[in-house]
């Protein structure tokens, strides 16, 4: 009764059946690892935050990128803000999904290298092609402090490096860019600023990163190993079903005609 599973049909259905299950599974421990991943960074973000804050020159120097233990990590700096070569980040949303502008400005040390400093968002008050009118920082010898954070780049972010823009005016973060552009030595990375809050709220800092959120990937590793249980599972009801089909046809043909009726 079984030999219809030798029929093409019914081979390439278990075929398809193998290939499947190592499919679910491997896609499965993908998900997991994206989960751990995941559970990582959010513990990796979570100490940083917690973190005593460091000087910023004991967690970057110029022209090397940040350490990834690093990322998120409070540091301060003591210097004064360089407002004459401030630019702007084109194409940044607040929280409340509003397109405009994150402000980067150089913050000197006092031993002369620059610390970029990303001030937070400000609206696109005017035509895209125009420098945009920006509060100012606090003047003077200050210490601020922010979140460290490494060199924007395509492959992070997804954002495309276009070039040919308005004067002062940037798509991506980067620590060596400004480099060349300043002429002077520029700490790797840059920071997100915290403290001093700036007056009437404006900029409008960036908030602390969210790392509380695991996202779905344990359950999509759930979903996909309970296909791969299933799938074995479909097969054999399909393989019993048309077993009992194909033995109710069986017993069909093989039963005796009833009588001829009477003809008169």
């Amino acid at each position: 009764m079984y030999r219809f599973l030798l029929s093409r049909q019914w081979v390439i259905l278990a075929l398809i059946t193998l290939l499947l299950i190592p499919t679910m599974i491997k896609l499965g421990f993908w998900q997991l690892h994206r989960h751990e991943h995941r559970v990582a960074q959010n513990q990796q973000i979570g100490d940083a935050l917690s973190a005593k804050p460091l000087p910023a020159e004991q967690l970057t120097s110029p022209g090397k990128p940040v350490p990834k233990a690093e990322i998120h990590r409070r540091v301060s700096a003591k210097g004064a803000f360089d407002t004459a070569h401030e630019v702007v980040v084109r194409r940044r949303t607040n929280t409340d999904g509003e397109v405009g502008f994150h402000v980067l400005t150089p913050f000197v040390l006092d031993d002369g290298k620059v610390l970029l400093v990303n001030r937070g968002w400000i609206p696109a008050n005017g035509a895209q092609t125009a420098f945009p009118k920006i509060p100012a920082p606090a003047r003077g010898e200050i210490t601020v402090t922010g979140r460290l954070l490494a060199d924007e780049t395509t492959a992070a972010s997804g954002i495309k490096n276009v070039k040919g823009l308005p004067d002062r005016q940037i798509m991506l973060i980067s620590s060596g860019q400004q480099a060349k552009a300043l002429g002077k030595q520029v700490l790797g990375g840059f920071i997100e600023q915290t403290s001093p809050g700036p007056k009437g709220n404006t900029p409008q800092l960036i908030p602390t990163p969210n790392h509380s959120d695991i996202g779905p990937h344990m359950a999509y590793a759930v979903q996909w190993w309970l296909f791969a249980a299933a799938v074995p599972v479909g097969f054999v009801v399909l393989v019993r079903r048309e077993r009992r089909d194909r033995a109710e046809a069986a017993s069909a043909e093989e039963a005796p005609a009833g009588p001829e009726p009477a003809t008169v």
